[in-house]
Parts: C-alpha cells; structure tokens; sequence
C-alpha cells in the first residue's frame, strides 16, 4: 500500500478526473479508486469529504441531491468548467513533476 503522504498532494487531480466524464457520490468514488489501484491505495472518507468540500468552495465541483431506487439519498458531485481547467493544470503539473523525479532517481 502507498502512504497518502505520496498521494496528497494529487488528491484534487485523482477527484477531478474520475468526477470528468460523469457525476459520482463518495462512496461510489471511494471504491472506484480503490478498484482502480487495485487495493494500492484506499482514501480516508475524511480526505474524501475534506477534499469535495474545498474543491465545491473553489468552485471546480458542484453537488446536488439525488435518490436512489432505495429511497435513499445520496449527494452528488460534477465537475464545473472552472474543474477542468484546473484539472487540465494540474494534469500538466504532474507530468512535469514525473519527469523531474524520474530524472533524479535513475
């Protein structure tokens, strides 16, 4: 498993891009990250929810209410416009940082 040190500052990035092509609620995002990296990384609900909350008061999410076939209700999150321009900044951000590193280690 990696340590989320190595990770925070790439959550708004790991966020932004799975929210991208369709809207999600936390829980289906919690799981999607871990699926997708295999058990490799699981993010804290905390950071989670810290981070929709800052992203949504940047402006780059917005959420909205929706309800389930159970009844429940659950909050979504899209990405805005604003979202992903700055995702498109912080995409070039990290492939400027995998360069320097990879650089330095080899």
């Amino acid at each position: 498993m990696i340590s989320s040190d190595v990770i925070r500052g790439y959550t708004d990035t790991i966020i932004l891009s799975l929210l991208r092509n369709q809207p999600g609620y936390g829980y289906e995002i919690s799981r999607q990250i871990s699926a997708i990296t295999e058990q490799k990384f699981v993010m804290r609900e905390t950071t989670l929810y810290s981070t929709f909350n800052r992203l949504e008061h940047n402006g780059y999410l917005r959420s909205f209410y929706g309800t389930e076939s159970n009844g429940k209700r659950r909050t979504y999150y899209e990405i805005t416009p604003e979202g992903r321009a700055y995702l498109k900044e912080k995409i070039a951000e990290w492939e400027l940082t995998k360069e320097i590193i990879e650089k330095i280690i080899r």
